[in-house]
């Protein structure tokens, strides 16, 4: 029987096998995009109940503090209209969402693109932020594990299958070995997170 000393060993474990799995969606290039310019992510969201609520400083933590009075000046200006013109104000909002947006992805050191339509946020996000609402880890870290190890088995698949006819032709060699390294990185990226050898890795 298990003493409580090597159950709590165990679960710690779990949770950081399973937080390095999440993080190596962050590491890989070709996942990490942020969720910050959507409709229904988290500044905007937060962008909207300020203006809701007359309170500009529940977006002031989107932002560093010299951007504050940019943020202030706009938020004022478009609640002037609130009440006056709908369709006036409709595009002073959006301008205010775009430039507290762009300003947060410049603190980030990020390039902005433009405001994204609510529900492309990718659903390994969308998991993430549903727990912190739900105070529910646990239902994250099983949906987790299951969304890499499906990422993974099809990588591996993939490279299996492609492994049988590498030879046949130029072109099926080079699809092998494209298919080849996406699954080594991913899995090399995943083993460094958990090792804590990130170095090689950063973007």
């Amino acid at each position: 029987m298990e003493n409580k000393k090597t159950k709590v060993v165990r679960s710690s474990n779990s949770v950081v096998y399973l937080i390095g799995l999440f993080m190596v969606l962050w590491i890989l290039p070709q996942n990490a995009l942020a969720h910050c310019d959507s409709y229904d992510g988290p500044v905007i969201q937060d962008a909207l109940k300020a203006l809701d609520q007359d309170n500009v400083t529940l977006v002031y933590k989107w932002i560093s503090e010299d951007q504050e009075e940019e943020i202030s000046d706009l938020f004022q200006k478009t609640l002037k209209f609130q009440k006056k013109d709908k369709e006036v104000y409709q595009l002073l909002e959006k301008h205010f969402l775009e430039t507290l947006v762009r300003l947060h992805r410049e603190g980030e050191g990020a390039p902005y693109t433009g405001l994204k339509p609510a529900g492309t946020t990718k659903p390994i996000i969308v998991m993430t932020d549903e727990a912190l609402q739900d105070e529910d880890p646990e239902t994250l870290f099983g949906n987790l594990e299951n969304h890499i190890e499906k990422v993974i088995r099809e990588k591996y698949d993939k490279v299996l299958q492609l492994r049988q006819v590498q030879n046949e032709s130029v072109q099926q060699g080079r699809a092998y070995v494209a298919a080849y390294v996406d699954y080594t990185h991913t899995v090399e990226a995943l083993h460094d997170v958990i090792t804590h050898d990130t170095a090689k890795h950063k973007h």
